[in-house]
């Protein structure tokens, strides 16, 4: 699977981790938009609006923008991304 990355999904709101393929042509909005659709199906928690969460990597602590590919990004396997919600 080479247009795929392998990472290990951290969400702190939920106390949970997930190892997930992402696409790596896909803009970040776009991956957001889709763990949250899949989170809350796996979970059963709403987890509410992909603008509300930002993506950060756990070992540079990079906040990646909403715009950026990932394949543009430093996202490879096995990194360790963090979906923060940034509103209370």
């Amino acid at each position: 699977m080479t247009n795929k990355v392998l990472i290990k999904l951290i969400i702190p709101e939920i106390d949970e981790s997930f190892d997930m393929f992402i696409p790596i042509n896909e803009l970040v909005w776009k991956i957001k938009a889709l763990i949250i659709k899949s989170v809350t199906d796996l979970t059963g928690v709403v987890l509410g609006d992909p603008n509300e969460y930002v993506f950060i990597n756990k070992d540079s602590a990079k906040i990646y923008g909403n715009n950026e590919i990932i394949f543009d990004t430093d996202v490879r396997n096995s990194s360790e991304i963090v979906l923060l919600h940034t509103k209370t």
